[in-house]
């Protein structure tokens, strides 16, 4: 089921261009997160990063250029993106095939020590929320005090006028930049290219074996109704970081 380099590296890229459609301001929520966790390891020789839904590793090979001393275990489900992320993003992180939010998930991690940060962009939305819970729960066992959950994606805020707004200032900025405007592949298309490379056949047969449904996810819960649920699964402090839009970057300390 292996990958060779050359179609690894070309499948990430044409990953990498096809995401810019979907985050506002991409590079600068990945940077952001980059500057939280940074701030949090300061001073600790190796610190121990989780990178949660972790594709084919985006996040984690920019954080391993930030802080090149840092254990980062990356952690999906996707066969084919944890493929892509071991063999194109090999020296970034040990990829770690698990379900985030199942019973157990967490054993499979094999860490030997708590975590400093745990850090995930658009992947924690698919669980439902009593899923979610669980898992903030699970996390907040795992850090040290002091660590951190770092999660960006797309929250709305609370009440219906208010997400309006959010949404259309994140609309007018994805326009202004013209992430909205590429030419490029979108999600469907590039998963139809990639399902019919030969290289990824055996993969794609597990992700099919693999798939579960998880409902409608969380995408309607607020930046409000999070953090209620991270305090009440063991963070004293829940803060947005950045926000463009309703693209945000929310940071969960533990107490």
């Amino acid at each position: 089921m292996g990958v060779s380099m050359g179609a690894a590296s070309m499948w990430v890229e044409r990953w990498e261009r096809q995401q810019q459609r979907y985050a506002v301001d991409r590079e600068e929520r990945f940077a952001v997160i980059a500057d939280v966790t940074e701030h949090l390891c300061a001073g600790r020789d190796r610190p121990l990063l989780l990178d949660l839904g972790c594709g084919p590793g985006s996040l984690s090979a920019r954080l391993a250029r930030r802080l090149p001393h840092a254990e980062i275990v990356a952690v999906d489900m996707d066969p084919v993106l944890l493929e892509l992320g071991r063999t194109h993003h090999s020296d970034s992180a040990r990829y770690v095939d698990a379900v985030i939010g199942e019973d157990g998930w967490t054993d499979a991690l094999g860490l030997d020590r708590p975590v400093d940060a745990a850090v995930t962009t658009t992947a924690l939305h698919y669980l439902p929320a009593p899923v979610l819970l669980r898992t903030y729960r699970s996390l907040a066992a795992l850090l040290r005090p002091g660590g951190a959950l770092v999660n960006g994606d797309h929250f709305p805020p609370d009440g219906s006028p208010c997400s309006e707004l959010t949404a259309h200032v994140g609309r007018r900025r994805a326009e202004r930049t013209g992430a909205h405007g590429r030419e490029d592949e979108d999600w469907e298309s590039w998963w139809e290219a990639a399902a019919a490379d030969p290289e990824l056949t055996d993969l794609f047969e597990q992700r099919q074996k693999n798939r579960s449904s998880s409902g409608n996810g969380n995408r309607h819960l607020s930046v409000g109704a999070h953090t209620r649920l991270l305090r009440r699964s063991g963070f004293g402090h829940v803060t947005p970081v950045w926000q463009v839009g309703d693209s945000c970057v929310l940071a969960a300390l533990k107490s």
